[in-house]
């Protein structure tokens, strides 16, 4: 396109525009409504009224200069007739999401340019302008994100590539809120999370018994509903420091109580900048769980964490997590916990985002049955399709190691290869009530050295889900 000075404060008109001239036949009959003044192409006035007939490549040329110059009521008419180019609908779109973005109307020029996007996936001017509207709706971190992938264009000029860096980095930097709802159901496989098995063998001194297990203790189907809430708050305490609020909670319902779920957990503390593109950050963190009604854990402690830009294409995140869990089932279960991560994204092109996290876990719980050392790790991709869809795939593994055995099962502590996997797919295009619906299956395994822990479960998940 040839519009100049689109990207107001923060940003200049690029130099190797995103959109291209697009070929259409000679003298469509598009007729908008100009002012007795105007002269572009051949007018004919009847009763004061004055139209003109244009070329689609004409109409278009005459928008782009009636909004550079800012004169978007007189634009209007243009753009009106070029909904009869289906073939310059994305130009036609564009003029107007811009034409929304410098009148102030951010929310409606989001939505326009999303839906050019849902098309387009890989106009890098168009996600600009997102970012962009964004910023202004006060949606930093999705702004953020958009800036991020769009700086991936490597036929930016360098000032714009620049002055994308400096945004990003202001906009990371920033105090802003962001909350998730997701509410839906879940069919799933294995609701208890029971084992495969329907017998387990025991040993009584020298002799081994079979004993088949209660109903409850085997793996059981059903189909739940459930609700989650994420969210985050920084608020701007000075000499780049925040306090830092992350919340979440979920819920999953069953029939009956017996396996109904709710979790509960907050963490508060204070972030800081320690340089242009790395924040630490230290919290407490408490969290609380219910299962079948009863209080399941409840656990008080502290988290660490740290997030650098090792480059405009990769992110390294690390966080380390210490907390005293208090069993509401059995003093065995309780015990410190603790919990080590290390995740990298990197951006693998203007829509998608790989990622890779090792972990490693240690539960020093009172019973050494019970107590445990996991380590494993996760590959993830995710990103935005054609037709405003958004899909994202991840499979991690890991292995846990068991400090003592249970005698009445095995003379061999337990070990465990946990595998999972997961893929999901949403329409962000749609919208209801400014829910968004989507899709998600998640498969995992368990396989131990004793019978009782293997287990599989497979989960369908139809949610509704809205972001702010």
């Amino acid at each position: 396109m040839r519009l100049a000075g689109v990207l107001a404060v923060a940003f200049v008109a690029l130099a190797n525009p995103a959109f291209a001239e697009v070929a259409v036949p000679d003298q469509l009959a598009l007729a908008p409504v100009l002012s007795p003044t105007a002269r572009v192409g051949e007018t004919r006035c009847v009763e004061g009224k004055c139209s003109i007939r244009m070329t689609a490549s004409q109409l278009l040329a005459k928008a782009e200069q009636l909004v550079s110059e800012h004169r978007f009521d007189e634009a209007a008419p243009f753009l009106a007739a070029l909904e009869n180019a289906p073939q310059l609908s994305m130009e036609r779109e564009f003029l107007i999401g811009y034409s929304q973005v410098e009148q102030g109307q951010a929310d409606e020029a989001v939505k326009t340019f999303r839906r050019i996007l849902s098309k387009n996936p890989e106009q890098t001017r168009v996600r600009m302008e997102l970012g962009r509207a964004l910023m202004m709706s006060g949606k930093a971190l999705s702004a953020e994100h958009h800036f991020r992938l769009a700086a991936q264009d490597k036929s930016l000029p360098d000032d714009i590539a620049r002055t994308v860096r400096a945004t990003r980095g202001i906009l990371r930097n920033a105090d802003h809120d962001s909350f998730s709802i997701d509410v839906g159901i879940a069919p799933d496989s294995n609701i208890t999370n029971g084992t495969n098995a329907d017998t387990v063998t025991i040993s009584l001194g020298p002799f081994e018994v079979p004993l088949t297990l209660d109903e409850n203790a085997r793996r059981k189907s059903g189909t739940g509903q459930f609700f989650n809430f994420n969210g985050s708050k920084r608020i701007g305490l000075g000499d780049q420091t925040r306090l830092l609020i992350d919340t979440s909670s979920q819920a999953t319902n069953y029939a009956g109580k017996d396996f109904d779920d709710i979790a509960l957990e907050l963490a508060v503390g204070p972030e800081r900048e320690v340089g242009s593109d790395t924040t630490v950050s230290l919290q407490a963190i408490g969290s609380q769980r219910w299962y079948g009604g009863n209080r399941a854990a409840t656990a008080f402690g502290l988290r660490a964490g740290l997030q650098t830009e090792l480059s405009d294409t990769r992110r390294l995140g690390l966080a380390l997590d210490a907390r005293r869990s208090n069993s509401g089932f059995a003093q065995a279960y309780s015990g410190w916990q603790f919990g080590g991560y290390a995740s990298v994204e990197q951006v693998i092109s203007r829509r998608f985002v790989a990622s890779a996290t090792v972990f490693g876990r240690r539960d020093s719980l009172n019973a050494g049955t019970y107590a445990n050392t996991e380590v494993g790790g996760n590959l993830g991709i995710g990103g935005e399709l054609p037709l405003g869809l958004n899909a994202s795939l991840s499979a991690g593994a890991s292995r846990a190691l068991f400090d003592a055995p249970l005698q009445f099962l095995s003379p061999d502590a337990r070990q465990d290869w946990r595998l999972n996997a997961r893929a999901s797919l949403g329409i962000r295009s749609l919208r209801m009530l400014g829910f968004s619906p989507s899709v998600s299956y998640s498969y995992s395994q368990s396989l131990s050295n004793l019978t009782l822990y293997d287990s599989k479960r497979s989960r369908l998940r139809f949610a509704l889900a809205r972001y702010f």
